[in-house]
Parts: structure tokens; sequence; C-alpha cells
């Protein structure tokens, strides 16, 4: 972002402060020059006076002169608040306002205490508020608003669980399986596993009845923290309730009980929670105390997890339609290499048998799980004998599936599932068509790839996204007019939009959007579109502001030369765009112009050409025009930023040259009643460790708060000297 916190106020250590309320006017004796070095060159600034008096009131009547200001600075109503009293019209707060500040990113609570006493004080001392901003991408809550999209919960019992097979050993299957037993030699015992299960025969009883156990399980894995239940199909002869269990690995008892089963075969359930993941578990039937035969038909073991549903989640689509200059790739395969027609691949019969990529593997790059393809295709008859295969590869290891789409006449989507795909060997799947003994005409339009995932929620669906982020939009500007009662009448009402890049078709510049380079901001035009964002902001605005609000679309490097004003050009026809509902209406455009003074003097010329035609444009744009953040550096003639410390006084005497120059081309360019005025971005040069243009002389008053050179500058180019 190009206005942050640090690029307003930043308030040095001073000797001494002074409080406002002992003096309305900034007492000017503080910026007496008594360093001696500098005493000759800089006396003539005391002779300056407040640079709010040096607008013409009846050539510009509508002109404000404005500041960026750090709420927290002016509120202590000391040096900067007199400051910002005596010298300007208008003031910005280059934070308060923003909505990271007012909603937390944990809960999204809002608080708009400091906005309310920000603008009490400012309007109470006679000043305008200006309101920066409504609707930007950065100085989110980025994670309270991420926390509104999350898959939306299915409407489901949460007490209501559904068992997912883990393991099962079904001991009707004689001979499947060995077990482990373990007999005393003063026992008589037997296991014999036949189609009827394995039945258990014990005689007699001995004092340690863990001494006589089987293994009817093992080999099994366990997830932490999971719900299980173990299902044995159990009968006993005689009934008997000293039947005991282990379930477990060696030296690890998960659960242990007993089990108390009549003679007739029965279900029986035990269910457990693990506390750790453990493998090898094994279930243990120890019979030490029962005197009699038992019989086990089967042993399963399930997990017990909330239910979940089938969703398809598209993970490619392929088409041809509307690109008449060919669509996704494609190759010839088998001899076959139909034409694309009318947005399709167009497929006459010869007779032959024939084959053709739709889609090469290095254009359909596929992870493990089930899939569902949709085929768009048109027949002129109906057909037999044509298949959709999806390749993974070639040779012994590839996977290939092949689906039959069942052709009718006429257009259709067909749905082919192909489940258990691997991703090995390679992540990249062919899809083959293969009209083999077709005699029919097709033409296909389109394959969507989907995902089939098992969830407990679904994600939100686009307009279920947008509604909840109007929502959000809504409750956030109605909560900051709420906030400043009527008296903030002007606003940024969207930061920053146009990506300076990426034109279409008309050379209009795409907005921006986020990447995953930028996932710490959040790009509100990603769920409400390119029109609606900016409409809806505009509309919520109005609804919940002041009557006479204006409403201004800020950006930067508007005055750019390196494209002939292109990003400013853009957003113009950006506004055109967004107002050619007949609804929304945007009053003004603000031009941040965080700019430089070049000791190249080509260079100077070029950016102080393209800062002249920047007004031009905007006048002709019929829209209101305010210079939003101007401040300056210095770059030399090796195209290096120079730090204040380096500058000279023939350097820092440029930079008030082109100072006057910026503002007597605004003056001059944009007529009175398009003017809404300027605003000084920096007050006082940036400190060495400051987070905007750290270090450089940016500043009308240094950090010191002694008048520069740029005072004297600024004040000409008002005065029209």
């Amino acid at each position: 972002m190009m206005d942050t916190m640090k690029k307003t106020i930043i308030i040095s250590a001073l000797g001494a402060m002074f409080m406002a309320s002992c003096a309305d006017e900034f007492n000017t004796n503080n910026y007496t020059v008594d360093r001696p070095a500098r005493t000759e060159a800089y006396a003539y600034l005391n002779d300056y006076q407040p640079l709010k008096n040096y607008v013409d009131r009846t050539k510009y009547p509508n002109f404000k002169l404005g500041i960026g200001t750090t709420a927290s600075d002016y509120l202590k109503k000391e040096l900067v608040y007199s400051l910002v009293n005596s010298n300007f019209d208008e003031t910005e707060p280059g934070n308060a306002m923003k909505m990271a500040s007012c909603v937390n990113s944990e809960n999204g609570e809002m608080n708009f205490g400091t906005v309310t006493e920000y603008v009490n004080a400012a309007t109470d001392a006679g000043l305008s508020v200006y309101g920066h901003t409504l609707a930007w991408h950065a100085q989110q809550p980025v994670k309270w608003l991420n926390s509104l999209l999350k898959d939306k919960e299915l409407d489901i019992d949460p007490d209501a669980k559904i068992e997912n097979e883990v393991y099962k050993q079904d001991w009707t299957k004689a001979g499947s399986y060995t077990m482990w037993g373990q007999f005393p030699e003063a026992i008589n015992a037997k296991a014999t596993a036949t189609s009827d299960g394995l039945t258990v025969t014990t005689t007699g009883t001995i004092p340690n009845f863990w001494e006589l156990q089987y293994m009817v399980a093992d080999g099994i894995s366990l997830e932490e923290g999971a719900e299980y239940v173990m299902r044995l199909e159990i009968q006993g002869n005689p009934a008997n309730d000293n039947l005991h269990y282990v379930i477990g690995a060696w030296g690890n008892d998960i659960k242990t009980g007993v089990l108390d089963f009549n003679a007739n075969m029965e279900t029986r359930d035990i269910k457990f929670t693990t506390t750790a993941a453990v493998t090898g578990v094994h279930m243990l039937l120890q019979s030490g105390d029962y005197a009699g035969s038992y019989t086990i038909k089967s042993v399963a073991l399930y997990k017990l997890e909330s239910p979940a549903v089938e969703v398809e989640k598209e993970v490619n689509f392929y088409t041809y339609e509307n690109k008449p200059d060919g669509g996704f790739p494609h190759y010839v395969m088998g001899g076959c290499a139909p034409p694309i027609q009318n947005g399709a691949l167009h497929y006459e019969p010869n007779g032959s048998w024939n084959q053709f990529f739709v889609v090469p593997g290095g254009d359909n790059q596929l992870d493990e799980g089930d899939y569902v393809f949709y085929v768009d295709m048109k027949s002129d008859k109906e057909a037999a004998g044509i298949q959709l295969t999806v390749q993974n590869g070639w040779g012994g290891d590839a996977q290939n599936f092949t689906a039959a789409i069942p052709v009718e006449a006429g257009r259709h989507t067909y749905a082919l599932k192909f489940p258990g795909l691997t991703g090995s060997p390679s992540k990249n799947y062919d899809c083959i068509l293969k009209p083999q003994t077709a005699d029919a005409t097709l033409d296909f339009y389109s394959l969507k790839v989907c995902k089939v995932e098992k969830l407990n929620s679904i994600p939100l669906t686009d307009e279920e996204k947008k509604d909840t982020l109007t929502w959000a939009m809504e409750r956030w500007i109605s909560g900051m007019m709420e906030a400043c009662d009527g008296k903030v009448k002007a606003w940024d009402v969207v930061n920053e939009a146009i990506s300076g890049g990426n034109p279409d078709a008309e050379g209009v510049y795409a907005l921006q959007h986020g990447t995953p380079e930028n996932k710490d901001d959040f790009f509100w035009q990603d769920y409400l579109g390119d029109l609606d964002y900016v409409r809806t902001a505009v509309a919520l605005a109005r609804l919940y502001g002041p009557e006479d609000i204006k409403l201004f679309i800020n950006d930067y490097n508007l005055e750019s030369d390196w494209d002939q004003n292109g990003k400013l050009k853009s957003l113009i026809a950006w506004i055109k765009r967004w107002e050619a509902d007949g609804i929304t209406k945007i009053d003004g455009i603000g031009t941040q112009m965080h700019i430089s003074c070049y000791a190249n003097p080509q260079t100077q010329e070029s950016k102080k050409a393209a800062i002249v035609n920047m007004f031009k444009l905007m006048a002709a744009s019929g829209k209101l025009v305010r210079v939003s953040e101007l401040d300056m550096g210095y770059v030399d003639a090796n195209g290096n930023p120079v730090k204040t410390g380096d500058m000279t006084e023939e350097q820092h005497k440029q930079m008030a040259e082109h100072y006057k120059f910026v503002v007597k081309a605004y003056l001059e360019n944009i007529p009175a009643n398009q003017q809404w005025g300027i605003c000084q971005w920096c007050a006082t040069d940036a400190p060495g460790d400051s987070g905007w243009r750290k270090g450089e002389p940016v500043g009308l008053w240094d950090k010191d708060y002694y008048r520069k050179h740029t005072y004297a500058g600024f004040a000409d180019g008002l005065a029209g000297k």
C-alpha cells in the first residue's frame, strides 16, 4: 500500500511541546532559525504565513488544503494539533479509519472510539475531515473475513455417526487365517476354523483365565483420538459371562472387558476411543475360566465418523466454445485429426478405428482420488461404441480407465465416473476420445473434471460468498457512518482498485486480484465481482452516509509517464463501467502523487509533462479532482533516491520549485468547480526507521518542525507565484 501510517506525520522528540489550548494559531516563532549555519539561508521562511492563507478563496472557493495525520498525535492537542489547525483546512487520518483499525481480526468486533474522538476534535476546531478508506484490499481484518467464507457445516445430527470399516476377519472361510493360541498343558483346548466359523472348545477352568487366550484379529492400526467399535458375531454354549477380551498391542491394553453371551449367534459391539495412535493392534479372547465351546463367525473393526456427503469439486475445465482459433490443447492420435468448428471438435466417421486426445496429460494433472468427468457432446443420432479413456502414463505401470458414453441424439452432457485414480506413476492423465464403432457425426464441446470428496461440510457457493461479504461490507460501512455522525462529507470509497497491467481488448487495465503472493490482503472484488465490488461500496456509503456525501476513487501512479497515464485512463474507463447501471454515481478521482524531483533534466521534464496530462485527463472526466497523498523525494542524476542527510541546499530548492510546479499545474488545469483540493501526505521528513520512504526529505517541515524550502515552494504555488 502506498499510504501507510508511517507516511503521515511522525513526531520527533522535541525539547518543549506547547498545548494547543494556549494558542489557536501555530506559533511561527517556533520556526525562527537559531542554527547559525542555516540562519541566513532559511531566515526568509519566517516571513511566510500559514499555508492556507495563500489560497485565493475568491478564485478557488471549493479548494481545501489538507494534511495527512496520525490520529493519536492530533488527539494529544499539542504541536501536531496546532500545526494542522493553523495551516490546513482539512485533515485525513492515515490509518484510524481503515477497516483493520476498527474491526477485530479475531472476532469481527467493531470499535470506532478513536474515529469518533478524532472527527469531533477536528470538526470542533473548524476543519473538515476526509475519510480514508471504506473499501480496500490492504489493512483488512483478513482472518475474520476469511472465517466468514469457511465451509458450511452440513445440516445433520451432530451426534450421529457413520461406521467406516477398517478391518474384517471372516472366520467362515475355513483355512483363510491362522490363529495364535496359548494352552496350559493340563487343559484340553481346541480351536477349529470351519465353514461355520472359528469354534473354540475348552474343558475345565484354570486359576488365571488369561493363560488361555486366542488371537482373533491382528495387525490393525488405530488413529489418535478416534472412536471405534469392535464387532463380533459370536455364539456360546453354554451361556456364560466369563469370556474375557483384550484389545490392544503387546504391553498396551486399549480396552478390556467381559462378554456375556447366550446360546444364540449374536452381534456384540465393543466401543472405545484411542488416546494415541497405535499400530499392530490385536484382539484376544481369554477362555481360562470358561468351560464349553463358542463359535466366532466374524470380527470387524469400524471407525465412527461424523456423517459426510460426497461433494464434487471442479479441478479442470476445458472448452472450445467461443474460441474460434482453438481451445484447450489436443493432439492427433491414430490418424484422426478432427477440426475445430463452431466451438467444438468436429468428428465425422470414416469407417475406420479412430481415437484422439481431447486433453493431453501435461494439461490435466490429477491427484489420487475419485473423479467424475463431464463430457459435453452433440451427436446427429443415437450411437454406440464411443468411449472416453483416462490414462496415466504408458507401459505396464500405467493406469487405464475406460467408460462408455451412452450417446443420444442431440447435445447432452454425460457424467462418467472414474474411481480410484492413484496419481502415479505421474499425475498426468491423458483423456482420449474413442469413437471406434460410431457411425454418428460428433461435436465435442467441453470436458469438465471434478474430484469427488467426502466432506462433513460443504464449500459456500459463489453466490453465498457474495451475499456474506455484502453483509460484512454493509455492517462495516454503516458502523463507520454512524460513528462519524454525518460530519465526514467526503470519502475514498474505493482505494487502489486498478492493477496497472493485464489490459483487456479495449486496453483497459484489470482490477487488482488476490494471488498466493498477497494472501495477507483481502480482495473483495474476488468475491463481489469487478463491477459489484465498487457499486456495492458506493450504494452503501450513500445509504448510510450524509445526503451531501462525496465519493472518490483513489489510486496511485496516475501521473505515470512510462505508459502515457495509462492507469488513469483505465480508471476513467472503469468509472464509466461502474456508472453504466444508471444508479452508481462516483463524484471524484483522487490521485496519490507519491512523486520525486529528478536531477536528470530529461527525466524531470517527462515527469512534469505526465503530471500536466494527468490533470487535463482528470478535468476532462468531469469529476471532482483531489490530490490525495502528495509527497516528494529526490532522485539524483544516477537514478538513486537521496537521503535527507545527503541533500544539498540546491537540491532542496529544486524540490521547492517542483512543489510549486505541481500546485500551480493543479490550479491551472482543474476548473474551479471541479477542485476539491490538495492533501500533503507528509508534514515532516521521514525518520531513518520509517516504513514509508525512510530517511527521505518528503516533508514541508524537517523532522524538528522547522520550515524547509519546500514550504516556500508549496506556498508560492498556492499563491500563483
